[in-house]
């Protein structure tokens, strides 16, 4: 029988790295949210080949003594619980492993002065062994370098990806805490390169909109809501303004980065009728709310949390989201594309004067007198059909308008171009609708407020109930969910250890397989935590009725029709982007329009 025995200090260290460190971001997380847990009001980050060669992290926080320094460089050793109460954690920090661990796999420089010391200490620790120590010269702070990481361990640094991955791991690391502290000024360099350079005190909204985009803040609502001992603040991007991935959805509870499947289930179900399958939105949210309702000590990366009441924290979500893009739900993404911008600023370039020009022009004695002003329209008219193109617009002879309609937010209609698309003038600028995406969205919100979605998810029950055999984990997931799914018209029970039975499907969809409908929805809970698989297929009916119910493009129609339906997308929440996520109009200023014709 082998015998126990307790593992060295080292090898402990070593486990426990493979947790804690897993690449240089890794490493780089742990230092920074040391410094802001130290008051630091500035913080630069250096890194050399992605952080694979060495990684810098300098700040002005509170310093630390050489008694402390040997401290902090043991395990489970922190000043970051002052008692046991590890539920009323407050820093990002806590577990006391980072530096031993980083220490244990790497060159580990760490250099420190608390305020008002005469001088600081170095202290240099290679892989786990303590190299040198002694007085260092450095400003008030701690400065920390990591060299060589993994280089003693080549099993684990065969597994680090290239320079440049790495780096924009890096990046994505200082990002996200450089918006959860927009107080903190925190400079990026990457070589010889100046990456970022932010302010502190420049405000959440300016901070978010210089990390993740600058368009975010033209194209966002911002977003400040409580409920009871909730809050959620941040920047929520239009629909119109979307990505093909999620990594742009930037996640915060308690001012700490996080990935969680809960919060990003519910921004997929705050967005989901706004928003294509395959797209998602851009956003960062924080959510503040008691220590002890939230647990972070879940993983070691402390990326991962876990909530007391799920569920109230989700619907918070859902309908803060909601609110906050009704307020700005009618505005659409309002940057025009930029190539269609160029081609509209390009100047047609003939080689050769067009064959009706040259026939009128070529031969003709400019010496001679030349005929009036009215022989030359109608030698003009004969060649009209060969110079001018057949007109695809539809303009109508407006009505006058009244000082109260010059005021309308998507202005007044003027007419009707390729019999798609509505043009307008508003009183800062020409306002583009189009005319079928536009209607799609105000027939699916007339269909919701009748009680369409009452009516597509209503029950239809089963003449046979069909049993559907699973495996056990995926029917307790099914099980617990129940409830929700009997919501949408979706009867289910447990039927034994592994099979369920479904008594009932939605109208809607009364002849989808119930086994793989089941199974769709099981891989939704295990991703997200919620079935939003169900509601985004009913979502989809709905969608389709309005499509097929809406104005088709194509279709002329008269300038009273076109007013109408530019007043009730005024009044209809969510009207600024289809069921898709495509705008529904786009706005040109009167400034662009002067750009384009050299005025301005």
């Amino acid at each position: 029988m082998p015998e126990i025995r307790r593992l060295p200090d080292t090898l402990v260290n070593r486990i426990a790295a493979g947790e804690v460190v897993e690449r240089p971001s890794s490493a780089l997380k742990e230092l920074m949210e040391n410094a802001i847990d130290a008051g630091a009001s500035r913080i630069a980050v250096k890194l050399v080949e992605g952080g694979l060669t060495s990684l810098e992290v300098t700040d002005d926080g509170c310093g630390m003594s050489p008694d402390e320094m040997a401290l902090a460089l043991e395990r489970h050793a922190t000043s970051k619980l002052p008692d046991e109460a590890i539920e009323q954690v407050s820093t990002l920090g806590f577990r006391g492993e980072a530096l031993p661990s980083i220490a244990s796999v790497a060159r580990f420089t760490l250099e420190s002065r608390q305020q008002g010391a005469e001088q600081g200490w170095k202290r240099v620790v290679d892989h786990g062994e303590l190299i040198s120590e002694g007085p260092a010269a450095l400003p008030p702070g701690t400065r920390v370098r990591v060299e060589n990481l993994f280089g003693r361990i080549p099993a684990r640094r065969k597994f680090l990806r290239t320079p440049r991955s790495e780096y924009a791991a890096c990046l994505d690391v200082v990002k996200r805490l450089a918006m959860a502290r927009p107080d903190v000024a925190i400079t990026l360099d990457h070589g010889e390169r100046r990456i970022l350079g932010l302010q502190g005190g420049e405000g959440l909204a300016n901070r978010v909109a210089q990390v993740i985009a600058r368009e975010l803040k033209e194209n966002g609502v911002a977003i400040d809501l409580d409920r009871g001992t909730m809050r959620l603040t941040g920047i929520a991007g239009l629909p119109t303004y979307n990505r093909g991935i999620a990594d742009h959805q930037y996640l915060f509870v308690n001012g700490r980065p996080v990935k969680d499947r809960l919060l990003t289930g519910a921004v997929r179900g705050a967005y989901a009728d706004m928003l294509a399958r395959d797209r998602h939105a851009v956003l960062a949210l924080f959510l503040d709310l008691p220590p002890e309702e939230v647990d972070v000590n879940v993983h070691p990366a402390k990326t991962e949390v876990r909530f007391r009441d799920a569920q109230a924290v989700r619907g918070f979500i859902v309908s803060g989201l909601r609110q906050a893009l009704a307020t700005g739900d009618k505005r659409s993404a309002q940057s025009p594309d930029a190539g269609a911008m160029s081609r509209w600023q390009q100047e047609p370039e003939r080689e050769e004067p067009a064959p009706a020009l040259r026939s009128i022009f070529e031969g003709r004695d400019w010496s001679a007198p030349q005929p009036r002003v009215s022989e030359a329209g109608s030698a003009w008219r004969g060649y009209e059909a060969e110079v001018i193109a057949a007109p695809r617009g539809r303009a109508e002879e407006a009505v006058p308008v009244s000082a109260a309609e010059a005021d309308y937010p998507l202005g007044i209609a003027r007419g009707q171009v390729a019999n798609t698309y509505i043009v307008a003038e508003a009183k800062d600028g020409l306002v583009l609708v189009d005319q079928h995406a536009a209607h799609e969205r105000l027939v699916l919100e007339r269909l919701k407020a009748a009680g369409a979605e009452e009516a597509v998810a209503r029950s239809q029950a089963l003449l046979i109930p069909a049993v559907v055999e699973l495996e056990e984990t995926s029917c307790d997931r099914l099980e617990e969910a129940a409830e929700s799914l009997a919501k949408h018209g979706l009867a289910i029970e447990r039927f034994g250890p592994s099979a369920m039975l479904v008594r009932s499907l939605p109208h809607a969809i009364a002849r989808t397989d119930p086994e793989k409908l089941l199974r769709d929805i099981d891989d939704d809970l295990a991703l997200n935590g919620e079935a939003l698989h169900l509601g985004e297929k009913l979502d989809l009916v709905l969608a389709t009725m309005a499509c097929h119910g809406s104005v088709r493009a194509g279709r002329v129609l008269r300038v009273d029709e076109m007013n109408s339906l530019l007043r009730e997308m005024e009044r209809t929440p969510r009207s600024g982007q289809c069921n898709h996520g495509r705008p529904t109009w786009v706005k040109l200023s009167m400034e662009d329009v002067e750009k384009l014709f050299g005025r301005h």
